[in-house]
């Protein structure tokens, strides 16, 4: 996946007529995240992958028409919007003929429900978290990555890293320094380019 890719870019290639890569990419990016929602509205493995797949058919369709424009709205709020969908009508495909206008109905109050919304920004915190960090396993070295997880995000003393890891405490500061400045700057350029 190419990490650089703008989200207009990639938003603008998923238009095009028979564009594998971009889909690629796209799935790329955004599989785990629409997962992981769905995870958490408590669809078991294999219907996590039929909403992936729900919704990828569902923009395959869709983005011919597409024109992707900030100022109308966040792309965030699609992707939910198409997510919520698609976790919605799975729950109703067991259930013997469910009204479309049932089906309306529930996808209309998922869409109002601040704790569901609360859910996906949640997880789209995280998605950036997740990208960031595949980044950082390629422009840091083992070391500083490992003093950055066992100090930063493990929450281990700093002696304790040093030793573990053969550092120097002034080492492991560093690397959590320079590890959490690159963080913080990769998920404010995602964020700027995402919404």
């Amino acid at each position: 996946m190419n990490a650089q890719t703008t989200h207009a870019t990639l938003l603008n290639r998923l238009s095009e007529q028979e564009n594998p890569a971009a889909w690629g990419e796209f799935y790329e990016r955004y599989g785990d995240l629409i997962r992981s929602f769905a995870r958490k509205q408590g669809l078991q493995a294999a219907d996590r992958d039929d909403v992936l797949q729900d919704v990828m058919t569902s923009l395959t369709r869709s983005m011919p028409r597409f024109r992707y424009d900030p100022s109308r709205g966040k792309f965030r709020s699609y992707l939910k919007t198409v997510t919520i969908r698609a976790i919605v009508r799975r729950r109703n495909q067991d259930r013997r003929r469910t009204a479309l206008e049932d089906i309306e109905s529930q996808i209309h109050e998922a869409s109002r429900d601040d704790a569901l919304d609360a859910i996906w920004e949640q997880s789209w915190r995280l998605h950036h978290v997740k990208r960031a960090m595949r980044r950082i396993e390629q422009e840091f070295n083992r070391e500083d990555r490992a003093a950055f997880a066992e100090y930063a995000v493990a929450g281990k003393d700093a002696r304790v890293t040093a030793s573990a890891l053969d550092m120097s405490v002034e080492q492991v500061w560093q690397a959590k320094s320079r590890v959490l400045k690159r963080l913080t700057q990769i998920i404010e350029e995602q964020v700027r380019h995402e919404g």
